[in-house]
């Protein structure tokens, strides 16, 4: 909103102010929102504040750390790629010495990232793994947790009878060190 905007209409600007006190947002003055202005009257309309947008829950849990490490790589070698697939064309357009080089370049290049792709894949698969998934009744990851739970109590049980027999001051063993 432009400063002869803000003279016309002083009220409008106390309003928005009190509104951005209370939402604790300070508001866009320069877009202009629906409902703003005078009207039939010749008397400014209040307005309330309208978000330019709304938060909506994510539909799909974050993908882990090493998973998203390994997306970003193999996007990153794709696209480097593709911009030498496309200059090596060029080249080869325009007839240039350099045109061969960038072919060469070009199916090394596919063949990295090939690579990328199938780390991306394989990471997550690994991190499945490691990590379990919930949905699937034989994951490897459950069993190993089982497995290390397992002996997690028996070393407790271990050291809780080691305790007991210390406290008993040696009581129950056959010699003593």
């Amino acid at each position: 909103m432009g400063t002869a905007e803000r003279r016309e209409a002083p009220e409008d600007g106390g309003a928005v102010r009190l509104m951005a006190r209370r939402s604790g947002r300070a508001p866009d003055r320069d877009i202009p929102a629906r409902g703003r202005g005078k009207d039939v009257e010749g008397a400014p309309r209040p307005s309330p504040y309208q978000p330019l947008w709304v938060e909506e829950p994510a539909r799909r849990r974050r993908m882990p750390d090493p998973v998203r490490t390994a997306a970003v790589r193999a996007v990153l070698i794709i696209s480097v790629t593709l911009i030498q697939a496309v200059v090596a064309f060029l080249c080869t357009m325009a007839g240039s010495w350099l045109a061969f080089p960038m072919v060469i370049s070009s199916v090394a290049s596919t063949v990295v990232a090939t690579w990328g792709a199938v780390d991306v894949w394989v990471t997550r698969q690994v991190w499945n793994q490691r990590n379990g998934v919930v949905s699937e009744p034989s994951s490897t990851a459950r069993s190993l947790r089982r497995e290390r739970r397992v002996a997690r109590r028996q070393e407790r049980a271990t050291l809780r009878e080691q305790e007991r027999i210390r406290r008993r001051g040696g009581a129950g063993q056959l010699s003593h060190p």
